[in-house]
């Protein structure tokens, strides 16, 4: 009899241990799929900005607006633009780095629990 409540131990405790792995492993993936998508995202907003900057350009050039020239106005809109995506690459990092520490968090937890029901099953038989 004690065999059984050991070999469901066991089980139980595997069972839990592997789930503890997939969350991590579901947590990892997902974190990549976020810096894939942080990627596109920062590039469709650059090839944006970039047209928006270039028609400004030909704006200016076509009415002589005096005062700033263009390459001015285009190197301001460059530092501001580079400072908006640091800010946004950086919360894209944060959103990363806390999927994959939830993914660790769930495998610590997985392992936990496994031992629990180890050391449980381990009482129980005694």
């Amino acid at each position: 009899m004690w065999q059984l409540v050991a070999l469901a131990g066991l089980v139980q405790a595997y069972g839990q241990y592997q789930t503890g792995k997939m969350q991590e492993e579901s947590m990892k993936r997902q974190a990549e799929q976020e810096r894939l998508r942080a990627m596109t995202d920062e590039l469709a907003r650059r090839e944006e900005l970039n047209a928006t900057i270039a028609a400004n350009q030909v704006a200016m050039a076509l009415s002589n607006i005096s005062g700033a020239t263009p390459e001015a106005v285009s190197l301001e809109s460059k530092r501001k633009i580079d400072v908006s995506e640091a800010a946004i690459g950086l919360t894209d990092r944060l959103k990363q780095r806390q999927l994959i520490r939830e993914g660790e968090a769930a495998a610590y937890a997985g392992r936990v629990e496994a031992l629990g029901t180890l050391l449980k099953t381990g009482a129980d038989i005694t």
